[in-house]
Formats: C-alpha cells, sequence, structure tokens
C-alpha cells in the first residue's frame, strides 16, 4: 500500500507496471485510472492490468473515498475548499507532479470522468488521450433533481456498517448498477467503498455532479476537449443512460462513440472482452 500527501489529504496509490512511478515516464507509457462517486481503485484492477502489457498503469483513490480518508480534524478545511469535481482535477495533478509523470493516458468512470474533463481542459498538456466510461451530459430538471437530492442525502446518511455483513446486501446494494452478474468479491468490494465514504464528500459530491451548473458547464467542457478521446456507454446504464453520453460525443468531432451491449453502469466488468475491445482498437 502506497500514500502521498495531495493537498492536505493522504491519497492512497497503487502501480500496476515494470517500473516505479518515477522512473516510468522515460520508458513507457502511463494511464491513469479515475473511479467513480462512493468507488475506489479496486474496480479498475482487472481492466489495468489487461492493458498493462502496453501501460504502466496508476491507480488511485480520491479524496474522500476509498482509502483516501479525511481526518476528523481535516473536515473543517476540506469543506472549505469545497467538493467542486475541478478541483480534483487539481489533486490530479498534483499526484502526478509528486509521482514526476509530466505527461499520461486516462481512462475514467461516471463522475471520475466527469473529473477527468475537467482535468483535459485545465491540463491540456499532461494528456495524450482518454476514455471516458458511462459519462454524459444531463439536462436540468428542478423536480427530478430536487427529489435525487433527498433520496441521495438519505442514502448517504443512513449507511449502517453492519450492513456489510448481511450475506445477500452487496447483490441487492449492486442490482441497480448492473445488467449482467459480475464476480461477487466485486460486489462486496462495492458496497464497502460505499459504507466507508466520506459523509461530507458523498454528499458535497452528489450535489457538484448533479446540478443545475453542471448540465450548463459540462456541454461546454465537453466540446472544447483537444485529445483524442473514446466515451463509452453501457446500452442499459440507469445512472447515466447511453443516450446522455452518445449527446456528449456528438458535441466533439474529438470524441469517438462506442456502446456495450446488454451492460449497465460498469461494463468494463460486465461483458470485459468486448468493453477491451473497444478500448484497443481506440488505443491502435
Amino acid at each position: 500500500m502506497a500514500y502521498l500527501e495531495i493537498n492536505q489529504v493522504n491519497h492512497y496509490y497503487e502501480w500496476i507496471g515494470t517500473e516505479t512511478p518515477r522512473d516510468s515516464a522515460a520508458t513507457r507509457p502511463v494511464m491513469v485510472f479515475i473511479h467513480g462517486w462512493a468507488g475506489s481503485a479496486r474496480y479498475w484492477q482487472s481492466t489495468a492490468m489487461a492493458l498493462s502489457d502496453r501501460y504502466d498503469c496508476l491507480l488511485y483513490d480520491m479524496r474522500g473515498f476509498g482509502r483516501s480518508t479525511i481526518a476528523p480534524e481535516q473536515q473543517d478545511e476540506m469543506a472549505a475548499r469545497g467538493y467542486e469535481l475541478d478541483t480534483y482535477a487539481d489533486d490530479l495533478a498534483a499526484l502526478l507532479d509528486a509521482l514526476n509523470l509530466p505527461q499520461v493516458s486516462i481512462n475514467a468512470h461516471s463522475m471520475g470522468a466527469s473529473v477527468a474533463v475537467y482535468f483535459l481542459n485545465q491540463y491540456r498538456e499532461r494528456c495524450d488521450r482518454a476514455i471516458l466510461t458511462c459519462n454524459g451530459i444531463f439536462e436540468y430538471d428542478k423536480a427530478a433533481f430536487e427529489t435525487f437530492y433527498r433520496f441521495g442525502g438519505y442514502v448517504v446518511k443512513l449507511r449502517p456498517k453492519w450492513l456489510g455483513q448481511i450475506p445477500l446486501a452487496p447483490r441487492f446494494f449492486m442490482a441497480r448498477f448492473l445488467k449482467r452478474p459480475i464476480p461477487a468479491a466485486e460486489k462486496a468490494a462495492f458496497l464497502e467503498d460505499f459504507l466507508n465514504a466520506d459523509y461530507a464528500t458523498a454528499l458535497g459530491t452528489i450535489f457538484t455532479s448533479v446540478s443545475k451548473q453542471a448540465t450548463e458547464v459540462m456541454p461546454v467542457e465537453f466540446a472544447k476537449i483537444a485529445v483524442p478521446t473514446l466515451l463509452v456507454s453501457g446500452e442499459f446504464d440507469q445512472i447515466t443512460p447511453a443516450e446522455l453520453g452518445r449527446a456528449a460525443a456528438d458535441l466533439n468531432p474529438k470524441i469517438e462513440y462506442a456502446l456495450v451491449k446488454n451492460t449497465g453502469h460498469f461494463p468494463m466488468l460486465e461483458d470485459p472482452d468486448t468493453y477491451l475491445g473497444y478500448v484497443n482498437k481506440f488505443l491502435g
């Protein structure tokens, strides 16, 4: 297990590759994997291993999620900094600086893909290509968003730790996210990450990810992307429906679109062969 202090928070990261991070930039290209809301780097491990014949892979847990925990005495400082997604792009830039990685490729998922879009535009020289999985642009619906906030706040607040000890809890927890089954260990890891996510971070990023401002800003950000980008959707994704991903891709000729049939919000786990087929073709 490895940690680096980035913007006052110890960030967990892991390296899948042939070199140490500080030596890799001179020998092999590096791909960074960014997880989604209330997740962690754990669910990217199988994809990273599949690509490790060509890339050294950097996986990390974003601030307040997974193993990048926020101490009680840091809560006020983190709240003052806020939970805007562009600040997570700043965290990534600082992590790459600390690891001496001047340029990388990115593979990001869900909320992490929104972070990646900000990174692509704020740090254009730092990324040569990107893969955005299960992301897109939403239209603002005041009533629907307010209902989502109430439900999200309820879900984040009521997370008893004992839930992870109930045998079927991971299966029921992941049912809305999946169209095809994934290994039981993956389901259990998802539930564990959700239960352990920092409360203020989980709630704060709900409000910044799904907001009127996001519906206005994200189309502009997608249109500004200047590097070759692959946007992958799951056909039956209930979290970010496929048509929202296609709409985002249509905003920019740099963005290539791919649909993984008969999958939900985790096509890289539900149908890894098809997912990797699209990714490998894109990477050339």
